[in-house]
């Protein structure tokens, strides 16, 4: 078994609903993490917003975020180039993926490959 957590949830148009959601998001990561399961964390869409949060000491999430912060695969690079995080997510650390070279972007993360690969996919 192996799970792909992807997090769209925007931190800056939905309030409690996005924290909850990626809050849930990488607590499902944490759990597999510690039923020693392959887990992998991405950050598509909206979601590439939460790179300059998370990574914030005293942000409600900082604590999860950092114990499931080595299972973190990346962003999408053409999704934080949309929404402008990209040189945040530079800046904070985080790997900008580009397996899906969808035409007129600088790439996304391949749906396709984590399926073929055998992960189950979540999206928070």
């Amino acid at each position: 078994m192996k799970a792909a957590i992807i997090i769209f949830s925007d931190p800056t148009h939905s309030g409690e609903e996005a924290l909850g959601r990626a809050f849930n998001g990488l607590a499902a990561a944490y759990d597999f993490k510690q039923k020693h399961i392959d887990v992998a964390i991405y950050f598509q869409g909206t979601g590439t917003r939460w790179v300059g949060h998370l990574t914030k000491v005293g942000h409600p999430l900082y604590p999860l975020y950092s114990a499931v912060s080595d299972v973190v695969i990346g962003v999408s690079c053409g999704c934080a180039d949309v929404f402008g995080v990209r040189d945040e997510a530079e800046a904070n650390g985080f790997n900008l993926v580009t397996d899906n070279s969808v035409p007129g972007t600088s790439g996304l993360p391949s749906i396709a490959q984590l399926s073929h690969q055998g992960y189950t996919v979540f999206s928070f």
